[in-house]
């Protein structure tokens, strides 16, 4: 099992995620970045192909079972403050680790093309866009992403940093949910503008935006059961140019995670409804728009064993462990949402963190964080791990 580790060549997983930081770009709109995968794959004779709007597929092996491995590939809308000298100097930055992601599973795509013959099924490589939209693996879903051979079994990597754990460490999920539900939306408010020295010959979209930030929170507060925790956030709110204008408009844009969709379903209708009827209050209207949403991760309990054993195989007991064995620790329970939960509710699916970053090293930063950065001592394990989870999936631990 030793020798998978050794056959991860570092420089050019370094290499792939370095040129990927450089050209990070967001959502949908990957062009650089979608051009070095597909040109990384064909270069391992692979025969990539589009799915959705800017995904990509590939496939390692044949026959009728087939397991998927999934990696995203945008960044966010964040500009870069790290220093590096790789930088991305476009506006945008990986601060979530995505270039991290995609450049091991590229990685993993070599080593699995290497062995191709011996494989004893398919493995299909997911690259996806908009994963921090929650839109890329709907939009990937759509256009045939489970099409047959329908995997068997779906694994994704996210690199955590700032943990206190051994760089390359691996964290299993634990059987069930490990990531909240989300969506994200806009509410437009439409108010009439006037002059700031006359408020009656106008209706004030700002009063009643204010009304709504706060209305919103009793959601949390009066109307979800402590059982069903769920968080609601506000995070922008938009108005006028001028102090002495009363405009037009305002438009704020929020999130909620929820981890069951039972709430998810509850806090989606409540959120419409408060919306409406704070700006009749105001003798204003409101235009509610979701922006992305996701269901719960779930966590399947024989992946995530047969799965753990398999890592514990290739890095030793020390280096993978599950995630309820890390007491007080944010990674039990991710109270971030994850896109790849809605393959989680079509197939059997895992997802495993992996630590890319201690504070005493200099990683103090979250994700997120226009400082962020990632240990790169991670990458050779996450490839590693990703053709491990694979093989282990498709014909158990007979390496």
């Amino acid at each position: 099992m030793k020798a998978l580790l050794d056959m991860v060549d570092v420089n050019r997983v370094t290499e792939d995620r370095r040129r990927l930081h450089a050209c990070a770009e967001t959502g949908f709109a990957l062009e650089k970045t979608f051009r070095v995968v597909w040109e990384r794959l064909e270069e391992m004779g692979l025969a990539p192909r589009q799915c959705g709007r800017c995904g990509i597929i590939a496939e390692v092996g044949s026959g009728a079972r087939c397991v998927l491995l999934r990696a995203d590939m945008d960044a966010l809308a964040i500009q870069e403050e790290t220093g590096l000298a790789f930088a991305a100097r476009n506006g945008c930055m990986h601060a979530c680790g995505h270039d991290l992601h995609t450049a091991m599973l590229l990685e993993a795509a070599r080593l699995l093309k290497a062995q191709e013959d011996n494989l004893p099924g398919k493995v299909r490589l997911m690259f996806q866009p908009a994963e921090e939209s929650l839109e890329g693996a709907t939009d990937m879903l759509k256009d045939g992403l489970l099409e047959a051979p329908r995997p068997e079994a779906a694994f994704m990597i996210h690199v955590l940093t700032g943990l206190e754990l051994p760089v390359g460490t691996v964290i299993v999920s634990a059987p069930g949910v490990s990531a909240p539900a989300a969506g994200m939306f806009e509410i437009r408010v439409q108010g009439k503008g006037c002059h700031g020295a006359s408020p009656a010959t106008g209706i004030d979209p700002i009063l009643a935006a204010a009304h709504m930030v706060l209305n919103l929170q009793q959601i949390q507060s009066r109307e979800v059961s402590l059982h069903q925790a769920c968080v609601l956030t506000v995070g922008m709110l938009q108005a006028g140019d001028a102090p002495n204008v009363i405009p037009d408009r305002a438009v704020l844009r929020g999130s909620f995670r929820a981890f069951d969709t039972q709430a998810q379903a509850y806090i989606m209708r409540r959120i419409g409804e408060i919306a409406h009827a704070t700006a009749d209050l105001c003798r204003c209207s409101a235009e509610v728009r979701w922006l992305g949403s996701c269901p719960p991760l779930k966590n399947d309990a024989q992946l995530s064993q047969s799965t753990l054993d398999a890592l514990r195989t290739l890095l030793g007991a020390e280096r993978a462990l599950l995630s309820s064995e890390i007491a007080g620790s944010e990674t039990t329970k991710n109270t971030g949402s994850e896109d790849f939960a809605n393959i989680s509710q079509e197939v059997p699916a895992l997802m495993v963190a992996l630590a890319a970053g201690r504070p005493q090293d200099g990683h103090v930063h979250p994700a997120h964080h226009p400082g962020t950065t990632f240990d790169e001592a991670a990458l050779p394990v996450g490839a590693a791990a990703y053709v491990c989870m694979a093989l282990n999936a498709l014909k158990g631990l007979e390496y």
